[in-house]
């Protein structure tokens, strides 16, 4: 079955690149040809997904293309001054998405080392990270993600695409409280989850300023490489690793997102707490308190992005979705802090629940059910219809799983 999977997904990379070079009404055009997400529902280019996309592309020897997509980013965020969820014009409008593009400079960098394009991803890459600390700052100085300013009709349309999709039903009075709350979630790129009931733009997201701090500690490496000064960019991360472990820490010990409004903690445990061991923020004995609890996060086919919890709603990013990008920052986070055996069993579940799901309907999938192994995923309610297939992070997490039991 693994040879079938990867014949599968060699001969979709292709059927997943599109090219829209000119600026349409729907759309803003990139010069650069970039994988989408599938060959059908998503023609755009969309920020955190090409991310792991890329890991993908860079294992199958289409390093040129990996390139293109982050020229493709790049090209958006200095036009604009900040990644968009996608191309897309109703994005631009609204949100940005986790900040993963300092990471993807970082292994296109360390893979062509081409100083001079670094050079000018460098100053790009400030652009965005003025973004985030402008338009995306708390009073406690921790990131939050949020919206862009809305219309009221604007804000109308997002509150009835949060009903629909979760359940959630809203009075008159809350259509601008919801709106932002759901555009919020939808940056974080986990839309639907319950781990901001009472207002996402209100908390200081775990898995937010766990990257800001990998961006800060990768803009040190960047400007070490250019003979550059790297000090106020290192210094930046060690603040904000203090920031996080003062305001955080729940009592067990795990980071937690925190309301900077309430002073409270999230009480849904998820992925976004494995971050900080991803982005090597903590050191051994946060990697300790985690591995404690990863009971509550895992199944027999792999990482829940919330545990099990009685929320009222449905929710995608929630028990009992595993969605491909986190299995891939569990594994990862798991192997830095020395726990090899389990990020190979993570990587062996995804593989599994990958598999088996390919035997039955010849097609990936954007998450399983990582509780029954099926690609059985329907707990939101949607207007989409049906689970769409996917390839990016999909593909692109099979391919490092697989990469990963092979040669470590």
């Amino acid at each position: 079955m693994r040879k079938s999977v990867m014949n599968f997904i060699e001969k979709n990379w292709d059927r997943c690149i599109s090219e829209s070079r000119t600026d349409r009404e729907d759309m803003i055009g990139v010069p650069y040809p970039y994988s989408t997400p599938n060959s059908g529902c998503f023609d755009a280019v969309y920020y955190w997904d090409t991310y792991f996309t890329n890991v993908g592309l860079m294992l199958a020897g289409r390093q040129l293309q990996a390139k293109n997509n982050v020229d493709a980013i790049l090209y958006l965020v200095n036009k604009l001054g900040f990644m968009p969820n996608s191309n897309k014009r109703c994005h631009v409008e609204t949100n940005s998405q986790p900040p993963f593009l300092s990471e993807m400079v970082r292994e296109i960098y360390e893979y062509f080392k081409d100083e001079v394009w670094l050079s000018s991803a460098f100053n790009v890459l400030k652009k965005e990270y003025e973004f985030f600390m402008t338009q995306r700052i708390t009073p406690i100085g921790l990131n939050a993600y949020g919206s862009n300013a809305m219309s009221m009709q604007r804000s109308r349309d997002v509150a009835e695409m949060y009903k629909r999709r979760t359940g959630y039903d809203y009075s008159e009075n809350e259509i601008e409280k919801i709106a932002y709350h759901a555009i919020a979630i939808c940056e974080s790129g986990w839309d639907m989850s319950p781990r901001w009931l009472d207002g996402a733009q209100n908390y200081a997201s775990v898995d937010l300023n766990s990257l800001m701090y990998g961006f800060e500690k990768n803009m040190a490496y960047f400007a070490r490489e250019l003979g550059e000064d790297a000090k106020i960019w290192d210094d930046r991360a060690a603040e904000r690793k203090q920031l996080m472990i003062k305001y955080m820490t729940a009592e067990d010990g795990l980071l937690m997102d925190y309301n900077f409004v309430t002073g409270k903690h999230s009480s849904v445990f998820s992925v976004a707490s494995i971050y900080p061991l991803y982005m090597k923020v903590m050191d051994q004995s946060y990697a300790e308190i985690v591995l404690d609890n990863i009971d509550r996060l895992t199944g027999d086919f792999g990482v829940y992005a919330c545990e099990k919890n009685n929320y009222s709603g449905a929710y995608q990013w929630n028990y009992p979705n595993g969605w491909p990008p986190h299995q891939l920052i569990a594994m990862k986070a798991f192997n830095n802090y020395g726990y090899t055996e389990l990020a190979k069993e993570i990587a062996r579940k995804y593989i599994d629940v990958v598999e088996r799901s390919f035997k039955k309907t010849e097609n990936l999938w954007e998450k399983y059910n990582v509780e029954n192994g099926t690609n059985d995923t329907e707990q939101e309610i949607s207007a989409r219809g049906k689970l769409p297939d996917m390839m990016g992070w999909t593909a692109g997490v099979y391919l490092s799983a697989v990469d990963f039991l092979e040669n470590r």
